[in-house]
């Protein structure tokens, strides 16, 4: 009882803490928006006469969803940064509270602000002629879940080995942007180079892309186009960010507890 006391406690920090900092939700939907409609109109023309066999805005729409869930469950976990500079972690592990607790509440705090985040951009589902049923949307907030999960518990595990928040933010920026352009969020993964395609198989965004995107359009497409674009079933997906994420919160729990 009182270890899933000390993760609802920890949980509840991180979020209050996310919804008191009005700035930080107002910048962090600015760049998907941006990326969607400024990038994706920028490049629909030019795709336009090609064989994309889809609304370019539409393909990358889950894309943009994934990007911002990834981001902000990246940088959700600088808290722990923070608090190890101020001091406020090493009076949490005083406390007689189990490191896994530490971790599982971070990390589910981060998770549930992500989530958060990237359901406000449902809201553009309509003006891009993006039809959501409440099923598309269960199925959604699931996947939605278990990609800020993972990607939670890999930037935890960073943070744990981060000394300050500066060497945090630069190793952030040196992972985000290729985990960014090989997820398959602005283009097809089907036809690239072989080491493109080894890389994007270990990034775990390019399985929350995906599974998104079949999700998301689906029920928009022929089964024919989706097949085109879809690299594995949702099924897959779901398998491998599963699997991931126990990978990864294992090793966060172990790292933290050592540097901690």
């Amino acid at each position: 009882m009182f270890f899933i006391q000390a993760i609802i406690t920890i949980w509840q920090r991180e979020v209050i803490r996310y919804l008191r900092d009005k700035i930080r939700i107002i910048s962090t939907l600015f760049q998907p928006i941006m990326f969607l409609f400024i990038f994706g109109m920028g490049l629909q023309e030019t795709l336009a006469g090609g064989n994309f066999s889809m609304d370019f805005i539409q393909f990358m729409y889950p894309g943009i969803i994934a990007i911002n869930v990834m981001g902000v469950a990246f940088f959700s976990t600088i808290s722990t940064v923070w608090d190890r500079e101020f001091g406020f972690l090493k009076e949490i592990l005083v406390a007689p509270v189990s490191r896994t607790a530490i971790v599982l509440g971070k990390v589910l705090g981060a998770t549930t602000v992500a989530v958060l985040q990237a359901l406000i951009l449902l809201i553009i589902a309509p003006f891009i002629s993006v039809n959501l049923s409440f099923i598309i949307v269960l199925k959604l907030f699931f996947s939605m879940a278990l990609l800020a999960f993972s990607i939670s518990c890999l930037s935890l595990l960073i943070a744990s080995l981060m000394t300050t928040m500066e060497s945090f933010g630069l190793l952030m920026q040196v992972l985000i942007f290729p985990m960014f352009f090989l997820s398959g969020a602005f283009f097809p993964l089907k036809n690239v180079p072989l080491w493109m395609t080894v890389l994007s198989k270990i990034n775990p965004l390019t399985y929350g892309v995906d599974a998104f995107r079949q999700i998301i359009l689906g029920p928009q497409v022929s089964a024919e186009v989706i097949n085109s674009v879809a690299l594995h079933s949702v099924s897959t997906n779901t398998l491998f960010l599963i699997i991931f994420s126990f990978i990864m919160v294992t090793i966060a729990v172990l790292t933290f507890d050592r540097n901690s």
